[in-house]
């Protein structure tokens, strides 16, 4: 098992507004990436904010934090592009070896990072994705979409996965050296863990206390969401059969 620290952890967090959240996700993730560098995990961390053109005062909140924060960096989208066009955007902004996306609701607690990064580094994984143990705290219609969405995906990729969707994914920046997203919505996350898989790279799972949004609206379980997703799902089977492992 590797002992050496990352150089550097780069966590990023799609928004849209979210000014409820945003401090307190800011807060986390650098009470985590403090406590990851005194142990000696990382040389370095950075907070990755991707307003999605926020309408509220996320903006606004975003700027003022940056300013206090060197290791706080804004990308600012002019035109809303929805959670895959957010999720590309950090990704792309990411400069650390080791890179982790979540929501800025925070439907996990943060100190999982530790136990995430132990995975990752016992099992010589390049990603770990988190699935929430218990979901009933979000309502019946939303689980009983998400059984069958994760359920389609199974099926048409083979990827037996829980909780795919699930906004807690460590990766290893060199995934990317291979793996281009291309999904502009909530199929993203999927589309992640499949091109991964099918380029050889190793992806583990690990299961979570899971905390329900308490403010602002989910919009993920949308018809037009759904109706996006589909159109994605078969982009991604066309697109797979030209993938070969190299790893």
């Amino acid at each position: 098992m590797e002992t050496t620290p990352f150089n550097k952890l780069s966590v990023f967090f799609p928004m849209w507004n979210e000014q409820d959240y945003i401090e307190r996700a800011i807060d986390a993730a650098r009470e985590e990436c403090e406590d990851l560098l005194a142990q000696g995990d990382i040389a370095d961390y950075e907070m990755i904010i991707v307003d999605d053109a926020s309408t509220d005062n996320t903006p606004v909140i975003a700027q003022r934090l940056a300013s206090l924060d060197p290791r706080i960096k804004v990308v600012r989208h002019p035109e809303n592009r929805k959670l895959g066009g957010s999720m590309k955007s950090g990704y792309a902004a990411a400069t650390g070896d080791l890179v982790l996306y979540t929501d800025a609701d925070l439907p996990f607690d943060m100190h999982d990072v530790h136990k995430a990064m132990r995975l990752l580094r016992y099992y010589d994984a390049d990603i770990v994705s988190a699935y929430r143990f218990d979901r009933t705290g979000e309502g019946y219609v939303r689980t009983v979409y998400s059984f069958f969405y994760n359920l389609m995906v199974r099926v048409l990729f083979g990827v037996r996965f829980r909780d795919i969707n699930f906004a807690f994914k460590l990766c290893r920046t060199r995934v990317f050296e291979h793996v281009e997203l291309k999904s502009e919505g909530s199929f993203i996350d999927a589309e992640l863990i499949v091109k991964a898989q099918k380029f050889g790279y190793t992806v583990i799972q690990f299961g979570t206390d899971y905390f329900p949004r308490t403010r602002g609206v989910s919009t993920l379980s949308s018809p037009a969401v759904i109706k996006k997703i589909l159109g994605e799902a078969r982009q991604l089977r066309r697109e797979i059969r030209d993938i070969n492992p190299v790893i």
